[in-house]
C-alpha cells in the first residue's frame, strides 16, 4: 500500500485537473475527527488543484457544506457527535445530488451495503492509500458532472431518453431526477439496450468493485430505478433470474 504521507504523483493528461462548469477548482469537503489523517487528505486533494475545507464533526460538516457548496464529500462513518449516516442525510437535504464517498474502518460486507444503501456513492476502507481515495473521487466528481462539460451525446432507449452532457432524463417527455450513481447505473443499461447485464459486470462498470460476491446493491439501485423510471408506465427494465438485468423500450400498450 502506498505510503499516506507522499502525495499523489503530478497530474498527466489522463488525470487533467477537474473543473466546475464555470471553470473554478471542484470544491471537497472532507469530514474527519482523527486531525493528522483531515489534514493529510486536504494536502492530497489541494495537491490536485482542488478547493478544500474541512470539518472536524457532524455539525460542523453540515454547517461548512451549507456555506461551501462542495462538489463531492469525503465522510467519515465515525465522528464525535453524530455518525456518518446521519449527516448524509443532513447534507442531502440540502444537497441531494452531492457525492459521498465513506471513510471508516469498517470492512465487512455489511457495513459496505449499509453505507451504500443508506445514500453514499462510494466506500473506502482504513487504513487506504490517498491515490485510491483520489481516484474513487474523480470517478464521482465525473459522474455527478460536477466538471466542465464535454461534447455529449443523447442515448435513447424507447420513450426513455438520457443526456450524458446535461445529465437529464426523460420518459415521455417527463423529467425524471436520478443521484449520481442511479444515472450511472441507467446510463451503463442504456447504453447496452437488449442486452443481459450481470450483477459483477455492474458492479465493476459503476461501482468499480465487488462486495466478496454478494450483490445486494445491484439489486437495491435496480429497484429504485424501477420506481422513478417505470412506476406507472409499461416497464423497461426486466429482470433475467439467476443472469441479470436489461433495458429495452417498453411494450406497446394493448389495443
Amino acid at each position: 500500500m502506498t505510503d499516506p504521507s507522499l502525495p499523489p504523483a503530478p497530474a498527466t493528461a489522463a488525470t487533467a485537473p477537474l473543473l466546475r462548469d464555470d471553470g473554478s477548482p471542484v470544491r471537497v469537503l472532507v469530514v474527519d475527527d482523527e486531525a493528522s489523517l483531515a489534514e493529510l487528505l486536504r494536502l492530497a486533494l489541494r495537491y490536485e488543484g482542488w478547493d478544500v475545507r474541512s470539518a472536524a464533526d457532524g455539525a460542523e460538516a453540515v454547517r461548512v457544506a451549507r456555506d461551501f457548496a462542495p462538489d463531492a464529500v469525503v465522510l467519515d462513518v465515525m465522528l464525535p457527535d453524530l455518525d456518518g449516516l446521519t449527516v448524509l442525510g443532513r447534507l442531502r437535504r440540502e444537497r441531494p445530488d452531492v457525492p459521498v464517498l465513506f471513510l471508516t474502518a469498517r470492512d465487512s460486507v455489511e457495513d459496505r451495503i449499509a453505507g451504500l444503501t443508506a445514500g453514499g456513492d462510494d466506500y473506502v476502507t482504513k487504513p487506504f492509500s490517498l491515490e485510491e481515495v483520489v481516484a474513487r473521487l474523480r470517478g464521482l466528481l465525473r459522474r455527478a458532472r460536477a466538471v466542465a462539460p464535454r461534447p455529449g451525446s443523447l442515448l435513447t432507449v424507447g420513450d426513455l431518453v438520457l443526456d450524458e452532457d446535461s445529465h437529464e432524463v426523460s420518459r415521455g417527455g417527463t423529467d425524471i431526477h436520478l443521484t449520481a450513481t442511479e444515472f450511472e447505473l441507467l446510463r451503463f443499461l442504456m447504453r447496452n439496450p437488449r442486452r443481459v447485464l450481470s450483477k459483477p459486470q455492474i458492479l465493476d462498470r459503476v461501482w468499480s468493485y465487488d462486495f466478496g460476491g454478494q450483490a445486494n446493491v445491484v439489486e437495491l439501485y435496480i429497484s429504485y430505478l424501477r420506481r422513478k423510471i417505470d412506476a406507472g408506465r409499461e416497464p423497461m427494465i426486466h429482470t433475467r433470474r439467476g443472469v441479470g438485468y436489461l433495458i429495452k423500450p417498453a411494450a406497446p400498450a394493448p389495443a
